[in-house]
């Protein structure tokens, strides 16, 4: 067991909130601990983190990744929830524009990684033109299906698995056509070597969504929900999105969804934290 302190503003139980969307998390709002699969080596690690601080004194203690790979652990956790970002800079730059009242209300929410880059891609695939709720039906049953269990946690399947399936194997679980053929397009991409989640992290945003784009069933949105959630790139604001449209739409209170003129427009005082701004923005209507 490990105890570490971070920079506050850092609010664990909103983080718990919003991880609980998603049924594959295992939290645990009584405990305020959340577990975390973690592929080290090509060997599944999985780690608890719990929180014992409050938001102005942060304070984690981390279980389960004493050994070979403690080290590697403790910098993956770090990485994936954004533990050397600094939030007080960034609601500090938020103070001065219209989006005060949001970032007040949520004050000190991280933006926290997907457990897996891999399996980052993949939910984004899935999560597709579908509604939220059937979005984690249908990624629980993928995982639940061709992906593997440790310690009560699940871990995405591997891209070897993925790669061997066929569409009827997806069609059973209700993928359409075309989203099977994507899934296993990019499990096919990663197990041969084109596609290295490892070398996406040391390029740019831009020459990552170039690499990206190119693969089928991979358009804008997916590129820059990955670059958020999979990498923390924190300059994104996915003007498609939705989930922001209706944000904006109410916290301005629009007569209709607003254009991409004017989403443009509301969006120049929020650089270079766009991602904190489409964070807020979703967890005000979560």
């Amino acid at each position: 067991m490990e105890k570490i302190q971070v920079e506050g503003p850092y609010n664990f139980d909103l983080v718990l909130d919003r991880l609980s969307i998603d049924p594959l998390n295992q939290v645990d709002h009584v405990g305020r601990s959340v577990k975390v699969p973690m592929l080290l080596n090509c060997t599944p690690v999985v780690g608890k983190v719990k929180a014992i601080g409050t938001t102005e004194a942060p304070e984690f203690l981390i279980e389960g990744t004493d050994g070979p790979f403690k080290e590697k652990a403790a910098e993956r956790l770090s990485e994936i929830f954004q533990w050397n970002l600094p939030l007080e800079t960034i609601h500090q730059h938020f103070q001065n524009t219209d989006l005060k009242p949001i970032f007040d209300k949520h004050y000190g929410t991280p933006i926290v990684l997907d457990f897996d880059p891999y399996g980052c891609l993949l939910k984004c695939i899935i999560h597709q033109q579908l509604n939220l709720s059937f979005a984690h039906t249908l990624t629980e049953r993928f995982v639940k299906a061709f992906g593997f269990e440790k310690e009560g946690t699940w871990f995405y399947p591997l891209p070897e698995r993925v790669a061997e399936l066929t569409v009827e194997d997806l069609r059973e679980l209700q993928f359409s056509g075309r989203k099977a053929e994507y899934v296993i397009g990019i499990a096919r991409e990663a197990t041969s070597g084109n596609l290295s989640f490892e070398q996406l992290k040391n390029l740019s945003d831009d020459e990552i969504y170039d690499k990206l784009i190119k693969l089928r069933g991979v358009g804008p949105w997916t590129v820059q929900n990955f670059l958020m959630f999979g990498l923390g790139r924190p300059n994104l604001f996915p003007f498609a999105d939705i989930g922001i449209q209706n944000a904006l739409k109410k916290l301005f209170q629009l007569e209709a969804k607003p254009t991409l003129h004017e989403m443009e427009n509301f969006s120049k005082s929020w650089n270079p934290y766009l991602s904190y701004a489409s964070l807020y923005l979703w967890r005000s209507i979560e």
